[in-house]
């Protein structure tokens, strides 16, 4: 095994060619993400180490970005760290700062738009030790797929009594038979076909591959008919004439089958996003995977993290053809950094992410197994500790300690 590694390659059909020692890039983040790499990289490593007997060996690769790329190099998003993005191909990041209502551009957007990360993939399950809010948490075990490139976040908007706006308004008015107010702030919304069918397309191939119950269309066409109502006749024109005799639609098993799905078929059914939202409290067991276009994507992962233990325990990851990025998907938390005190769980479940997506899944289910083992033990970090009555609060990096000697 080469000590300095190998890279990912991908092979003419679209499949990863992972070598038994891969280099996979890393970006610490900012403000708590030092404290949370610390924690995390170990915890990787264990799993490996203890899954292949040394037979396999992650090999880490560190690039800039955020605060800290910005103090070395003068930029928040050197062009160094793009081309080593796209040459090796899976990377992890910590949380980058994004400041609001001004400043520089998320530096989260920038990657996945820069890089094409056109999935943003963010399983949501119940670990057992966990604290919720829910009496049944453990009936959620979900995958949102949020397209990543376009929708309102594709930055396509200008501020209020800008010489663009003002423009863009008297266009509109005039040409189009608007009758926006001059002062407006405005922004674009832009959805393709190309870009909501790709995303679908991951979605229902995810769910077929695993034989999961469902896919669900998250919308709101019945407002935005051209965009979300777009995505939704999209969405069912790829699922059912690309994975015939794979999947079925919702419809026709309440026509043909008396609303009881033929087995080995996924269900490809839509939904409503305000109503999905209260589904998924009521009724969270009849949803396994939701494919959403950006801002609801956004919305719908975080309020599905806050009902099995919060942002700190929600992995994700950000997935094109190319490459992929998996990330902690909370905030930096400046507050914090230095202290050695906030919940790593985000990245070390992301990191699990990256060891699936390696095909490395016997080392990615040591993590998922040791973290119930751990929070029943009555370890956990200070959010988890102060609503789990009798545990021991320990540091973040005592947190990652712990994982390792629960595997």
């Amino acid at each position: 095994m080469g000590a300095k590694g190998e890279k990912v390659a991908l092979k003419p059909a679209g499949d990863l060619e992972v070598p038994d020692n891969p280099i996979v890039l890393f970006i610490e983040g900012d403000g708590t993400g030092p404290d949370i790499w610390r924690a995390s990289r170990p915890v990787l490593d264990a799993a490996v180490a203890k899954a292949y007997r040394g037979a396999k060996k992650i090999v880490w690769r560190e690039i800039l970005a955020g605060e800290k790329a910005f103090k070395q190099t003068g930029h928040y998003l050197p062009d160094e760290t793009l081309a080593a993005l796209r040459e090796y191909r899976v990377a992890i990041k910590g949380p980058l700062t994004t400041p609001i209502g001004g400043g520089f551009r998320s530096l989260n957007v920038t990657l996945r738009q820069v890089l094409d990360l056109y999935a943003c993939i963010r399983p949501v399950r119940y670990y057992a030790g966990v604290p919720s809010p829910l009496k049944e948490p453990d009936k959620i075990n979900m995958v949102v797929f949020r397209e990543n490139t376009e929708d309102v976040y594709a930055g396509l908007e200008w501020p209020a009594y800008s010489d663009e706006a003002r423009r863009l308004i008297d266009f509109m008015n005039r040409e189009l038979g608007c009758a926006i107010d001059t002062g407006a702030a405005i922004g674009i919304k832009p959805m393709t076909e190309r870009c909501s069918k790709r995303l679908v397309r991951r979605a229902v191939r995810y769910a077929t591959e695993r034989a999961l119950a469902s896919v669900t269309l998250m919308h709101k066409g019945n407002i935005m008919k051209y965009t979300e109502g777009a995505f939704q006749n999209w969405g069912y024109e790829v699922a059912l004439e690309e994975f015939e005799g794979k999947v079925i639609s919702e419809a026709e098993v309440g026509s043909r089958y008396n609303w009881q799905a033929p087995p080995g078929k996924v269900v490809i059914k839509d939904r409503l996003a305000d109503n999905l939202f209260q589904q998924v409290l009521l009724r969270p067991d009849e949803y396994q995977v939701i494919a959403t276009p950006n801002l609801n994507g956004d919305y719908l992962s975080d309020a599905l993290a806050a009902q099995v233990g919060g942002l700190g325990m929600a992995p994700g990851a950000n997935v094109g053809d190319e490459c992929a990025v998996f990330e902690a998907t909370h905030g930096s938390a400046p507050k914090y950094a230095g202290q050695d005190k906030v919940n790593p769980c985000s990245v070390i479940l992301s990191g699990a992410m990256l060891l699936e997506y390696l095909g490395w899944h016997e080392a990615a289910q040591l993590i998922h197994a040791s973290l119930p083992r751990t929070l029943q033990a009555g370890v956990a970090t200070y959010d988890l500790a102060r609503l789990l009555p009798g545990s021991k609060e320990v540091s973040c990096s005592a947190f990652g300690q712990a994982l390792v000697e629960h595997m």
